[in-house]
């Protein structure tokens, strides 16, 4: 457990920071240090929520369990699983919450198949003094209707509403029940199928937590240790599989929608969605740190998302489907007073050249390290993609920060137009497919000197965003050498990674993706610092032979966790806080692979921040 810390709202909120992630694969809930679900999702990541409180206090909607009042309180997971206890001191005594999305008995995450069971359970338990339980159950848009004392319908006019089930007698749904010492109140929030009638009881509340926490601890067994900081590692790999919808292998951005980048701005975005990059990002650092089947997942979610349409999108639903068209909500909020709140995602329909090296990339990985083979129609698909890649280098695009400006010519999406003829070139070549492996392997070798010729800005002294000169530094060129397009201690690499560290400094190891005054993104707005682009100079800096440079910087960013070992998308430099959407798959991903990369570095083997050992 953690320190015990009073409650500190800002305009009425919890901070990001002071939140645990719950969830079953399918869906899941955040849950804050006063014992309320302030965002819920369920029965998929991309569902409406039932509770959004964490975007309007006031209509979002919200599940409180917890003593009435709240004078501090501490969170910790059970460890090595997705089951949170969160811990709080009334007046008079203390109680102990824990939450968990169910699994069935027996699941084995290990495997691509359901292991949820639609329920959120929630067990309140006093362990000191007496306390006085305030159970809240608000529901956004909702209206609900008791069915019996211990029973409660949150929703009418729905086949399969969800329903709320007690150990003890509700006669509402904000109420307050009195515990003493050693007593307890446990809660199911199911969805799906209406609780028949021998199901109107929570029965073995501890029996179904014990259960559930076997499962994610045989699961995170397979999880690497021999790194640096591996409880915190294993703990973003669990974040991971929490945002893994493991019916199909997609894994969502973050859990959450809307929180802002920047406090009361409006870059404020719809992340339950899974972007292909992520795909690509996410298949490197599973893959190593010793989950192949999840990496493999993803895989073949990437490629079936890309026969549904015709053009590769940015980011597809889950289902690999084009995601809901971007659209404002008109009633909450937001986040402190953030407004916009968006559902959907526009991004979708940009045009954006990296995706082509994101899925061959994915496909490379699939078929070097899993063995996975390719039949005619899939690989006409990307042999299709390199012929593209031939020329889409050269058209502008909104690049991988999908600026909403015009589009430009950026040298990231160069890049991976190069690694997506590089890996069809070698493809091709390894597993004897048809197509032009000489001419895509030339084009390659083309678009490499190209990017280090005309992505030089000899002023700046460094790479920079455009390839057609001018430009500002942008953090995304660290990841270069990740993808082999350019080896981390190139001449031109080293000097492009002093002049991002000195001049997108944040300060405190932190980076800013990018100077909007200098590289206009159409939103004309401050933002936080991208905690990604501070791993991959963590890569980059082992990959140049600084180690204890690497290593010190691995250390400080470690610290910018929660207590609970989550990462969001962006910290705020001035206080450290969180900002964007949490917890952000991205910022996990980046730990992972800059622990493994530094892991290999302890043990004298020099990193080569490649995709697999294929490159030799």
């Amino acid at each position: 457990m953690g320190d015990w810390r009073p409650l500190a709202r800002r305009a009425g909120y919890l901070p990001i920071a002071d939140h645990g992630l719950v969830g079953d694969g399918r869906g899941s809930a955040l849950v804050g240090r006063d014992g309320g679900v302030s965002f819920m999702c369920v029965p998929r990541f991309d569902s409406p929520p039932l509770f959004a409180g964490l975007l309007d206090r006031h209509r979002g909607g919200r599940f409180v369990l917890g003593p009435d009042e709240v004078r501090e309180s501490r969170q910790s997971y059970v460890r090595d699983t997705g089951v949170l206890v969160t811990e709080m001191r009334g007046p008079d005594g203390t109680v102990e919450v824990t939450d968990a999305f169910l699994l069935q008995p027996g699941a084995r995450l290990e495997e691509d198949s359901r292991a949820g069971r639609g329920v959120l359970l929630r067990r309140a338990r006093v362990t000191s003094g007496t306390v006085r339980l305030r159970v809240l159950v608000d529901t956004r848009d909702h209206r609900p209707a008791q069915l019996d004392p211990h029973v409660w319908r949150l929703a009418s006019g729905q086949d399969a509403p969800p329903c709320l089930v007690s150990t003890r007698p509700l006669p509402g749904l904000d109420t307050s029940v009195a515990l003493e010492p050693g007593e307890d109140l446990a809660l199911r929030l199911c969805w799906g199928d209406e609780p028949r009638p021998a199901d109107r009881t929570v029965e073995e509340p501890d029996g179904a937590l014990d259960a559930t926490a076997r499962a994610w601890r045989r699961w995170a067994a397979q999880v690497v240790d021999d790194v640096p900081c591996p409880d915190l590692v294993r703990r973003s790999a669990i974040t991971m599989k929490l945002l893994d919808h493991i019916e199909n292998g997609a894994i969502v951005a973050a859990s959450t929608s809307s929180l802002p980048e920047s406090l009361h701005g409006t870059r404020n975005w719809d992340y339950r969605y899974a972007w292909i990059r992520d795909a690509a990002y996410g298949v490197f650092a599973l893959r190593r740190i010793g989950l192949p089947m999840e990496a493999e997942g993803f895989v073949h979610w990437a490629l079936t998302a890309l026969g549904h349409g015709e053009r590769p999108l940015v980011l597809y639903d889950l289902d690999g489907m084009p995601p809901p068209a971007e659209v404002e909500d008109k009633v909450l909020e937001g986040y402190r007073g953030s407004a916009p709140v968006r559902w959907g995602g526009a991004a979708a329909d940009q045009v954006q050249h990296d995706v082509y090296g994101e899925i061959l990339d994915c496909a490379f990985q699939w078929a070097a390290t899993g063995g996975g083979r390719f039949d005619d129609a899939l690989w006409e698909q990307l042999a299709g993609l390199a012929e593209q890649a031939r020329t889409a280098w050269s058209r502008p695009d909104h690049g991988i920060w999908e600026v909403r400006t015009r589009g430009r010519p950026f040298t990231y999406s160069a890049a991976m137009c190069q690694v997506a003829l590089d890996r069809a070139a070698r493809l091709a070549r390894r597993l004897d497919l048809p197509g032009d492996p000489e001419g895509w392997n030339r084009q390659a070798e083309s678009l490499t000197r190209r990017i280090l010729t005309d992505a030089w800005d000899e002023e700046a002294g460094a790479l920079t965003e455009h390839l057609a000169g001018g430009g500002g530094l942008d953090a995304s060129l660290l990841a270069l050498p990740l993808r082999r397009v350019l080896p981390a201690d190139h001449p031109r690499m080293i000097a492009t990674t002093r002049a991002i560290a000195n001049r997108l400094d944040a300060g405190g190891g932190l980076l800013y993706r990018y100077v909007p005054e200098v590289s206009p993104d159409g939103i004309d707005e401050p933002e936080g610092a991208f905690l990604l682009c501070s791993f991959w100079m963590v890569d980059n800096l082992a990959g140049q032979g600084r180690t204890d440079d690497a290593m010190e910087l691995f250390e400080k960013l470690c610290r910018y966790a929660s207590p609970l070992g989550l990462f969001p998308e962006q910290i705020d430099p001035s206080d450290g806080s969180f900002l964007g959407n949490f917890p952000q798959g991205l910022s996990h991903i980046g730990l992972l692979s800059s622990a493994v990369v530094l892991a290999r570095t302890q043990h004298g083997v020099r990193p080569e921040l490649s995709t697999h050992a294929w490159f030799t």
